[in-house]
């Protein structure tokens, strides 16, 4: 790649973690010229994902990939990064001036502190993409956004790491942190589930294809939702038809009772959002909810 050979501000990168993500993050970098140098992988499934998108990359210890690192981007799993940053604080293996990169929404910056502590320049990018494991997962990096939470004295360099990457950058407010990842994964991994379920119950009434059925409905769905915000909401509940709702309901306690709450709760906050978008009436609202409240 003539543009990786002539990248002004060529990096050594160590990847602590490939799996799905941490992989992906790595071979975007390398596309922007960068040199990843080691990475460390635990899983057969990583080691071979490791393999595939970084090829000719080791395979090192962590501590080792970080000390043989400008830039450790460290890609573990949410729960287990705190203690990760931890033990390789404790190992030595962060120095000073050296970027530490964690890709985790949940976190902020203070998971990084042990790193801070010995010098290191600690940086927050989540990226704002669904990430399958699949080959076509290093294409879907290119123009979607990333979570950026940084010192402010740091922002450039988060936000160009991120350009690298074929990114956009999204500034993140520290605080903000936690309930900015909860609102991403209410909404891209509900949709996910929602969809699925919704497929095999039409699979097990006798449809053929589910997806061709789903896939424009949903891509409709949700382009609109996007436009239009509340007033794209269509269906029963919007309109307040309860008869067609108590119907749905008994349907599904006969033939998929696993989606009966789930059906509930969900019409419940169409019919609030509904009611306080203008869309539905109190009165039609009262019924709704009635039968909602009766099953």
């Amino acid at each position: 790649m003539t543009g990786a050979a002539a990248h002004p501000a060529r990096l050594t990168i160590g990847v602590v973690g490939t799996g799905r993500v941490g992989s992906v993050l790595g071979a975007a970098l390398a596309r922007a010229g960068h040199t990843v140098v080691a990475a460390y992988a635990v899983s057969a499934e990583s080691r071979a994902r490791a393999e595939r998108l970084l090829p000719g990359v080791p395979l090192r210890p962590a501590d080792e990939v970080v000390r043989n690192a400008g830039v450790a981007l460290i890609a573990t799993p949410d729960d287990v990064l705190a203690d990760v940053v931890a033990g390789l604080a404790a190992a030595g293996a962060f120095s000073p001036g050296q970027l530490v990169v964690h890709v985790c929404g949940r976190y902020g910056l203070e998971v990084l502190e042990p790193a801070a502590a010995a010098g290191a320049l600690p940086l927050a990018l989540h990226p704002v993409m669904t990430f399958a494991g699949a080959p076509e997962d290093l294409q879907r990096l290119t123009g979607s956004t990333f979570g950026v939470t940084a010192p402010e004295l740091l922002r450039p360099v988060a936000e160009a790491l991120v350009i690298d990457m074929a990114g956009e950058p999204v500034w993140v407010p520290a605080a903000a942190r936690p309930i900015y990842h909860a609102a991403l994964v209410y909404a891209a991994n509900n949709v996910v589930t929602l969809t699925t379920s919704a497929a095999q119950v039409l699979s097990e009434a006798g449809i053929t294809d589910p997806a061709r059925l789903l896939g424009p409905l949903l891509g409709a769905s949700l382009d609109n939702a996007l436009r239009r915000g509340d007033q794209a909401m269509t269906g029963p509940v919007s309109r307040g038809d309860a008869g067609t709702v108590r119907v749905h309901l008994a349907a599904l306690r006969a033939q998929a009772p696993e989606l009966v709450a789930p059906y509930i709760a969900l019409a419940r906050l169409t019919a609030e959002r509904a009611l306080q978008a203008g869309m539905l009436a109190a009165d039609q609202a009262e019924g709704l909810l009635e039968v909602l409240a009766a099953q």
